[in-house]
């Protein structure tokens, strides 16, 4: 049963910064492609990077440039680095995990994907 477990949410003015974490259980980790959505009250969630166990990444256009995903496959741990934020960035960010070895947001969306409960990013 795979558990996936966020941190690192809070509140931050505009401009700031904040770093997410998941830490991951269940699964043999470094195997499986991880990554982040975030969804807004009322809206479909929206995917902002994956990452494979290669590390290889990739980013939804919309989230290129302030945006960096990582991951620690010793750790079972991955990560959201948030730059530069704005009011619209403010969301319920969540981690998911898949097994897919194309490591996309949009084939993550299409698989059997575990979620974690999400951390909640409020920028003003």
């Amino acid at each position: 049963h795979v558990q996936l477990v966020e941190s690192g949410g809070g509140s931050v003015q505009t401009g700031g910064s904040l770093r997410l974490s998941c830490t991951s259980s269940g699964h043999t980790y470094g195997l499986y492609c991880v990554g982040w959505f975030r969804q807004t009250q009322g809206n479909d969630r929206e995917g902002v990077g994956a990452i494979g166990g290669d590390h290889t990444q990739f980013y939804a256009d919309s989230m290129k440039g302030r945006f960096t995903i990582s991951r620690d496959n010793a750790a079972n741990a991955l990560y959201l680095q948030l730059n530069n934020l704005k009011a619209e960035d403010s969301a319920m960010y969540y981690c998911a995990s898949v097994w897919n070895p194309n490591c996309t947001t949009i084939s993550m969306a299409r698989g059997d994907v575990d979620w974690g409960v999400g951390t909640q990013v409020t920028v003003s």
